[in-house]
């Protein structure tokens, strides 16, 4: 498609950029900072803080301390609502909401400046991915939206959900032209029109040659989903005309199949590979999450796609980009923002250029956003400096659940429960921290999708592991955690993606994760003793 050769061309200075700086980490690194703290210092937050535009890189880390979003909360609270922006020299074109494991909405600034960062990261990672697979050249796209809950709709503006607003409005304008999916299907008046008509769009094209989605588990509830509406996706495709769908929307274009239509009346709705190869014969790539308590989704995502490559996504926040996949590897996008990392254990604080092969550290992030050493809770391992600059592996969320003392980390969690044999057919899906686990006593629930068995030997396999760990063995021999119990359903994950919405995630935000924590009550259907999924709904 001649769309996908200009959109190769557009991006191709980027990655040149890219390929020729990596020797000069340090210097690229230092005048990023130095043209950061101009703009910083500008404006009213960064004079308050006592920002100089004079900084050096030691000064700024002597003086400037660590950060989390409650630092930046109020001045972006009271910036949204002026209209304004009081943390950077650069106008603000939208604010993005994000969340964390446990947190309510974050509202992130996505200013010029942060956006051309963005699309700094962006352009490399697009080379390549043609460079390395060709086949891509040959069909449409499906770059996935930024999936957000119904009642934030109609607050914000109609940029705010489409992944493809990160470029620049000129790679906007060739990467729409590749698309399979048009970007005003985002401005459904429901998430569930804007996934049914997702749907309807990748099911008629039979040339989709990329799907690139965060969550492996988006990805497997989008193949979900289209089973459970295959009639009515088959009636839509059919005939061209939506029906009862996205009324009130923007969306007045209607794809229409008989190819695609006649294939979902066949369908049984049975999760097949030869259905899906049959379906989408041009798939080249999926590109999603891969690592961490995401891996065995991707292999399950992977499996029911097999005419396609898979590529594990670099580590990317809404506040920020951290890793590209380039070259085979997940490379610091050091292009983009200022980088800093932090050993959790001592607290450490590391220029990228200082890194060493085998650390552990948490990345902090200085954008065009305005925040200004915002730690991200998640843990990377350094790889290697291929070409002068780390290869960095995500490995989980750094955070610790701490109900009694326990001191429990994901790290700790993940070595323990590979000690353990999982019933045939099983995954693990999360193990929660939660304040009662029935009884009055806190304690950990490993929750496990899969159909009904036994797991009392997993949850003592489990508990046994864990008190290796000097913290955990103490609370439970003084009985102030409870005997780790397991819960199995065969839609656990379903059911914890429900849980993670609720708790005021965002759906495409939410990572599985191996460890978090539930504050309050727990849901009944962890409570109850457990009965099939049509007897109980989420």
């Amino acid at each position: 498609m001649f769309g996908h050769r200009l959109l190769k061309m557009a991006a191709w200075p980027g990655e040149r950029r890219f390929a020729a700086g990596r020797e000069n980490l340090e210097h690229v690194q230092r005048d990023k900072l130095a043209l950061l703290l101009r703009k910083v210092a500008a404006c009213e937050v960064g004079q308050r803080r006592g920002v100089a535009a004079d900084w050096q890189w030691e000064t700024f880390a002597e003086q400037m301390p660590v950060s989390e979003y409650g630092d930046w909360r109020d001045p972006v609270d009271r910036a949204r609502e002026s209209g304004g922006n009081a943390l950077i020299q650069s106008p603000v074109v939208r604010y993005q909401p994000t969340s964390g494991s446990t947190s309510a909405i974050k509202w992130i600034p996505y200013t010029r400046q942060f956006l051309s960062e963005l699309d700094n990261a962006i352009s490399p990672w697009i080379v390549d991915l043609y460079r390395q697979f060709p086949r891509l050249s040959g069909g449409r796209h499906y770059w996935s939206m930024s999936w957000v809950p119904t009642s934030l709709r109609d607050n914000m503006r109609e940029d705010i959900n489409d992944d493809i607003q990160l470029m620049s409005m000129g790679k906007r304008l060739l990467a729409g032209a590749t698309q399979a999916v048009p970007q005003d299907v985002s401005l459904a008046r429901t998430s569930e029109d804007s996934l049914f008509a997702t749907l309807a769009y990748l099911v008629s094209d039979d040339s989709l040659a990329m799907m690139s989605i965060w969550s492996p588990t988006f990805g497997l509830g989008l193949l979900k989903s289209m089973a459970l509406w295959r009639e009515e996706l088959a009636e839509v495709l059919a005939s061209g005309s939506w029906g009862q769908r996205m009324k009130g929307s923007h969306t007045e274009c209607c794809p229409r199949s008989p190819r695609a239509a006649a294939l979902l009346r066949q369908w049984d709705g049975r999760l097949s590979a030869d259905f899906f190869m049959t379906l989408w014969p041009s798939l080249a790539l999926v590109s999603a999450w891969d690592t961490a308590a995401s891996s065995p989704w991707a292999r399950q995502l992977h499996g029911l796609l097999p005419q396609a490559a898979f590529q594990g996504k670099g580590l990317w926040a809404t506040e920020g980009v951290v890793t590209i996949p380039y070259q085979g590897q997940y490379a610091l996008a050091y292009r983009s923002h200022v980088y800093e990392f932090q050993d959790p254990s001592d607290g450490t604080i590391y220029a990228p250029w200082e890194l060493e092969q085998g650390q552990e550290v948490m990345p902090l992030l200085s954008t065009g956003s305005g925040l200004l050493r915002y730690r991200l809770k998640d843990l990377v391992r350094v790889d290697g400096l291929p070409g002068g600059i780390p290869a960095l592996t995500f490995l989980g969320r750094a955070g610790t659940t701490d109900l009694v003392g326990e001191k429990l980390t994901a790290a700790a969690l993940d070595a323990s429960l590979s000690q353990v044999t999982l019933p045939p057919k099983t995954l693990p899906v999360c193990t929660v921290a939660v304040e009662d686990t029935g009884d009055g006593t806190p304690g950990y629930l490993l929750l496990l999708e899969g159909e009904s068995a036994n797991t009392d030997n997993v949850a003592k396999a489990l508990d046994a592991a864990l008190q290796q760990h000097f913290h955990y063995q103490l609370a439970r021999n003084l009985e102030q955690l409870a005997p780790l119990r397991c819960v199995i359903r065969p839609d656990m994950r379903e059911r914890y993606l429900h849980q993670c919405r609720e708790r005021g995630m965002i759906e495409g935000n939410i990572k599985m994760e191996s460890l978090q924590y539930w504050p309050g009550a727990l849901p009944v259907w962890l409570r109850e003793p457990p009965v099939s999924a049509r007897e109980v709904a989420l």
